[in-house]
């Protein structure tokens, strides 16, 4: 009875670890949001600004997004582009040297013939980079006319270390039939970096849509893969400035098209999240409490969750019978894995439906999170890989 006693106990402490992550963290966020919030100034003023774009093999996008770049509501003398092509091999090449030409000293083109990664050629850009505010962003995303605006707004302000941007993604008829939940995942996200975001303290930026101050930016390790949105979003607030999230600052994507595609991108972030946090251990312990208490639930905790369900599972099991809380825990998980399960099924006849679909994203987005681990641990990643198309 005592072991029984003890197990339930550690059944219970392993519960709460999600369940904090997952639910209780997001509602003491917002409420220290009302305590410590945070607001850059309002400003009119369009400061110099370089946009920043790693790209290999995007001919399907590039010109449609320097278009896109180029028709921003921004005074157009005080933005740069520039774009690095990672040694690409299909038309990206041509079509960016066409752009630079047709726009001279507004596009920059950077050529580069290895294929290194798209942290070597950031950090190539950003040396070259003219100007003191910076806007990183990829070749598949889309800006409303305003949003450079909207991510320059506030550096009048010292304390102001970068902004981050919302991106809506889009679901193509193959996503939804696929059951891929990103945009459902995205809208919870976004929640969680809105509340951080009026704290000063974003945990991650949107790889795709941010902007910092070019004297905050730590060039990217190429040593090891990391995951360099969140690299630069943890080097602006190491440096004791805040980090923004600001929600009138939009942007699209498309999200991916298969839960494989999905899949194989959260593997991949998982592996290198784990490398990148190596670099960041000050600010587990930071005297900066909130801060440590944001760093801990919305990560560390989170890529611990996979680990820890099977865990719970085993022990449910094991304690079963013990007391009736613990049969429901055990009965909510089986819930939770056959409803899994059944919208996997439904995902093979191309059927979606979110009450099946939601759990069977955030069991395959666990899975992709435990692998990534594994793949950390054994130190099979690389800085180079391949995008999602």
């Amino acid at each position: 009875m005592a072991i029984d006693s003890l197990l339930a106990t550690i059944l219970i402490i392993l519960i709460a670890i999600p369940l904090h992550s997952y639910v209780f963290y997001p509602v003491i966020i917002w409420c220290s949001a009302f305590l410590v919030r945070y607001r850059p100034p309002s400003s009119k003023s369009e400061p110099p600004v370089s946009i920043l774009i790693s790209a290999y093999n995007e001919e399907r996008v590039i010109q449609q997004r320097i278009e896109n770049l180029l028709g921003q509501c921004y005074n157009s003398g005080n933005m740069e582009i520039l774009i690095g092509s990672d040694c690409s091999s299909d038309q990206t090449n041509t079509i960016l040297q066409q752009m630079a030409d047709e726009h001279p000293g507004k596009v920059r083109v950077f050529l580069f013939t290895e294929r290194r990664g798209k942290a070597a050629v950031i950090n190539d850009l950003v040396r070259a980079a003219a100007h003191d505010i910076l806007i990183f962003t990829d070749a598949n995303t889309e800006f409303i006319p305003d949003a450079v605006h909207q991510l320059t707004e506030g550096y009048t302000d010292p304390k102001l270390g970068g902004i981050s941007g919302r991106i809506h993604f889009y679901e193509s008829a193959q996503a939804r039939r696929a059951g891929v939940e990103e945009g459902n995942y995205f809208e919870y996200d976004s929640f969680l970096k809105k509340a951080e975001g009026d704290c000063g303290i974003l945990i991650g930026a949107f790889g795709g849509f941010f902007s910092i101050r070019k004297s905050l930016y730590r060039p990217i390790p190429l040593d090891r893969a990391v995951t360099d949105d969140l690299f630069i979003s943890l080097s602006v607030l190491s440096g004791g400035h805040k980090l923004y999230y600001k929600p009138q600052a939009i942007a699209y994507e498309e999200s991916a098209h298969s839960m494989e595609q999905e899949y194989k991108r959260k593997v991949r972030y998982s592996a290198t999240n784990f490398q990148t946090i190596a670099f960041f251990t000050d600010l587990l312990f930071s005297r900066n409490i909130l801060l440590s208490y944001a760093l801990w639930s919305h990560k560390v905790m989170r890529w611990s969750i996979p680990a820890l369900l099977i865990v719970v599972f085993a022990l449910s099991i094991g304690v079963y019978g013990y007391h009736p809380v613990i049969n429901i825990a055990l009965y909510l998980q089986l819930a939770l894995y056959g409803s899994a399960l059944i919208g996997y099924c439904l995902s093979l006849i191309g059927v979606r439906f979110i009450l099946f679909s939601l759990p069977y994203y955030f069991v395959v987005t666990n899975i992709a999170v435990l692998v990534g681990l594994w793949r950390f641990l054994r130190g099979r990643h690389t800085t180079i890989w391949q995008p999602s198309r």
